[in-house]
């Protein structure tokens, strides 16, 4: 199933999310109705899902065009992606993100709302940039953040907007494996096919039960999120 940039292949089981708009996997609208979409397929499937990009790269985060043009639509882009974050933090199976190179902005963010983490080898970068283009990071992704880095990786990457590397991923959260990049996809799938062996109602709960303050967390940050994004860009589209 192809839904715009990105594409859904269920196997024994395991639903493959394939983001690909040919460029940076930038998450604009489009992008995040067709992740939701497939989201929704393997809800529906009740599949393990595996969320991966094109080759180099996961996603470099949100569409500029859309953040430069301002209006609405730039309000529900920046708000859908925190959604889509709190919604992979939700999501009843799990997700394992099989991450295909950089992760920049809100691609950070989608890595670390996944429940299993594979990155692979090589010159690739995750950091969440915000502080250094002149941006003050969003209450919501500092929670985002803050549920799976460790305290100093924390500070390196809110503040400082510290360049991270498949070096040391594993060490400060952003990642639980590391792989060649010919090893990806068939690492992410045995490990997908290894959570069958899970009570799915009783995963899903857990989930649930151990998240359930960082979701508080975020969800509120989002909120107030909302409203700065609603100043910030009031100015209506032609």
């Amino acid at each position: 199933m192809t839904n715009g940039f990105v594409t859904y292949a269920l196997t024994d089981g395991v639903a493959v999310i394939t983001m690909d708009d040919g460029k940076a996997n930038a998450l604009s609208l489009d992008m995040q109705n067709a992740i939701n979409s497939a989201l929704d397929q393997a809800q529906s499937d009740n599949a393990t899902v595996v969320l991966t990009g094109r080759s180099g790269i996961l996603s470099a985060g949100f569409d500029l065009k859309t953040l430069a043009r301002g209006g609405d639509d730039a309000t529900a882009m920046l708000n859908g992606g925190l959604e889509l974050s709190l919604r992979m933090l939700n999501f009843p199976t799990p997700i394992v993100i099989a991450c295909s190179g950089h992760a920049i902005a809100m691609g950070v963010f989608l890595l670390l709302s996944g429940d299993y983490r594979i990155g692979i080898a090589g010159n690739y970068k995750y950091t969440a940039n915000e502080v250094a283009i002149g941006m003050t990071m969003p209450f919501s992704a500092i929670e985002i953040m803050r549920q799976r880095l460790t305290p100093s990786a924390m500070n390196r990457a809110v503040l400082l907007a510290e360049v991270f590397t498949p070096n040391n991923a594993i060490e400060t959260g952003f990642l639980d494996l590391v792989v060649d990049e010919a090893d990806l996809m068939s690492a992410a799938m045995t490990f997908a096919a290894s959570t069958s062996g899970l009570n799915a109602a009783a995963h899903s709960a857990s989930k649930k039960r151990m998240r359930a303050n960082a979701i508080n967390d975020i969800t509120a940050g989002l909120a107030l999120d909302y409203a700065g994004w609603r100043k910030q860009f009031a100015v209506k589209q032609d």
